[in-house]
């Protein structure tokens, strides 16, 4: 994992302790010092030292002879969203849209040629993959993944599909899954950007079947993409296009038009200074 930087301003220690950090998930909740060592790519003792700084700073915590994450590593990852002001904004439109389709319903942002699960609102029922904050799926194979590649230029467009998925899932490739070919895509991107929705019938893994629209900032560029997930086995193409994309398209629409808002805001926050002085920005 480390070493891979190449700028001059590279910083490799930081970049180990990022390293250290992905290393544990949901399989391996609670690593020994040898586990994250070899999962990381590190020596024993350069392990230990990153690992005992994270403890320090708090996002670690040793636990009979192993190590395990805190809750503080979540800050890393609602900071940005909660820059954005996407989920105060998105959580009652997704709710909403989710009481009346009985589908769960999410948002995602685009990470490299990976999309990543910025907000989630999910119903009880038994699909094939597990989704929460924070997965990751291959672009190219998800509905979200579609709107938002649909959105680049060609340059950019380009230059992400030329990166590596990150998400560390297996390609699903039976039936009824056909490779994108470049051309397929760009014909399939091109529909998309022109009708302003995409959809990914069991393209990603059997069963999951989506439909996605744009999430739209104040400057009408998009910053996210939201979808309805059905099961393939309950719920048609022809119903999903029909019942439940319209209604994810007036719930984008209207979560669009609030973030918009939200980012007009004439907001400051005050900060009190450590010595009890006066409030500063």
């Amino acid at each position: 994992m480390a070493g891979r930087g190449t700028g001059p301003d590279f910083v490799e220690a930081l970049a180990r302790g990022l390293d250290v950090l992905t290393c544990f998930d949901r399989d391996s909740p609670t690593m020994t010092l040898s586990e994250v060592a070899a999962a990381a790519g590190l020596a024993r003792p350069t392990a230990r030292r990153l690992l005992l700084t994270l403890e320090e700073l708090g996002y670690v915590r040793a636990t009979g002879g192993a190590f395990a994450l805190t809750p503080k590593v979540l800050t890393l990852g609602m900071a940005y969203v909660g820059a954005l002001g996407l989920w105060d904004i998105a959580r009652p439109h997704l709710e909403a849209l989710v009481a009346r389709t009985g589908e769960s319903s999410s948002m995602a942002q685009l990470d490299g040629s990976d999309i990543v699960y910025v907000a989630r609102v999910s119903v009880p029922k038994i699909i094939t993959l597990r989704v929460e904050v924070g997965t990751r799926f291959p672009a190219v194979q998800t509905s979200q993944g579609k709107v938002l590649l649909a959105a680049l230029s060609p340059e950019d467009l380009a230059a992400t599909l030329a990166e590596a998925s990150r998400a560390g899932l297996p390609p699903f490739i039976g039936p009824p899954f056909i490779a994108h070919s470049p051309e397929r895509l760009r014909d399939e991107l091109t529909e998309v950007r022109a009708r302003g929705w995409a959809l990914a019938d069991e393209e990603l893994a059997p069963g999951v079947r989506s439909v996605a629209v744009p999430v739209r900032d104040g400057t009408g560029a998009v910053r996210a993409a939201m979808n309805v997930t059905v099961h393939a086995a309950e719920t048609s193409t022809d119903r999903l296009l029909a019942e439940h994309l319209p209604l994810l398209q007036r719930t984008a629409g209207d979560v669009s038009a609030e973030w918009a808002l939200w980012q007009t805001r004439p907001h400051v926050e005050l900060r009190r200074a450590p010595d009890g002085g006066a409030a500063t920005a």
